[in-house]
């Protein structure tokens, strides 16, 4: 069963081709789409001079809070006008818990789709995805600009290293995968062991998909001196692939993100849209 509601996670200052583009997979898989607009607070006023300034600073939150409400009236209409069923809501948060907010309004969803406009946005894309990742429980669809996105894809990369984060990237992404006309499990200088990929890598991993009835290939790469996620992309573009699937690795480190190397090599560089969960 494909997903049932999606959440696309904008600023408020954006345009609407995030929006549009969650509508066009909504659409695709007959779902309910949420939309979160978010902006994110003005620091108040510290220090000799608070007091002074804490009027205007009041002032600049009403302001917010009415452009927030604003654009959302404007995305209502847009969601309503593109026929799919749908709910608008705004989120003026905090800096410090921006993550979070975003990461609890993602557990009533089936998957957060974070489009291109969002993934450039700076200081924002890093809490939306954070919080999507880290603190919801709940898959995450990376759209970058350029490759049309589905949730009907033919051809899918699954990044394996037999780790609980690409355990649970497969089974979030099983509807996917049974879907589509060849999975490619990829390795990237895999070793044989009894510790994680058993002595025949990958085949484990391949044959609890073939029982689901995905049509799987295994594809063992030699990293030869480039990054991971270098092989994994050029991999992929070799493939032709529609999407990339694969476990999101980080820690946090006082409320501050940590990312893996790959993760945030594909965070920061996709050129396809990437299914991540942790």
């Amino acid at each position: 069963m494909l997903f049932k509601t999606l959440l696309s996670v904008v600023g408020v200052h954006q345009s609407d081709q995030d929006v549009m583009r969650a509508i066009d997979l909504c659409t695709e898989i007959d779902a309910h789409l949420s939309v979160l607009v978010v902006a994110l607070a003005a620091p108040p006023p510290v220090g000799a001079y608070a007091a002074v300034l804490s009027e205007p600073w009041l002032e600049e939150r009403e302001a917010d809070n009415a452009e927030l409400k604003i654009r959302v009236d404007q995305l209502a209409e847009l969601a309503a006008k593109a026929g799919v069923s749908s709910d608008v809501n705004g989120c003026y948060s905090e800096l410090t818990w921006a993550d979070q907010e975003v990461g609890q309004r993602a557990r009533y969803s089936d998957l957060t789709v974070i489009g291109p406009e969002l993934l450039t946005d700076g200081q924002l894309t890093t809490l939306a995805i954070s919080g999507a990742i880290f603190e919801s429980a709940r898959p995450v669809l990376l759209l970058p600009a350029g490759k049309s996105p589905t949730l009907r894809p033919k051809t899918i990369l699954v990044a394996w290293d037999s780790r609980i984060e690409s355990a649970r990237a497969v089974h979030e992404a099983m509807a996917l995968m049974t879907g589509a006309q060849r999975v490619h499990v990829t390795l990237v200088d895999p070793s044989a062991g009894l510790d994680l990929s058993g002595p025949e890598p990958g085949a484990d991993v391949a044959t609890f998909l073939a029982r689901h009835g995905v049509k799987v290939v295994v594809d063992r790469l030699p990293s030869a001196g480039h990054e991971v996620a270098h092989v994994l992309k050029r991999h992929a573009a070799d493939l032709d692939a529609d999407m990339i699937v694969m476990g999101a690795y980080g820690h946090s480190r006082l409320r501050e993100r940590m990312w893996g190397g790959v993760t945030r090599t594909m965070i920061e560089q996709a050129d396809l849209p990437v299914f991540m969960a942790h």
